[in-house]
């Protein structure tokens, strides 16, 4: 399997058990809560595919896997 590479990756932060991109990917909204829980988070961690419904665009971001800092997505986000 080929590696995903790093423009397919958008950073995200964990703050109080909440997971917050500090700038949409898509309509480049600042500061956007995601509805992702810490179980779908732990889930990406294992390589098991997630989906995120981002509530200021209403785009969906497929995570094919997740780090401590980034979101591997299978599109080019960067």
């Amino acid at each position: 399997m080929r590696p995903i590479p790093f423009d397919h990756t958008w950073p995200y932060e964990k703050q109080m058990g909440e997971i917050y991109f500090s700038q949409c990917p898509y309509c480049k909204t600042d500061n956007v809560l995601t509805h992702m829980k810490e179980a779908s988070l732990e889930l990406a961690k294992e390589k098991v595919k997630q989906r995120i419904n981002l509530p200021c665009c209403h785009r969906t971001m497929i995570i094919l896997e997740a780090d401590e800092d980034y979101f591997w997505t299978n599109e080019s986000l960067r």
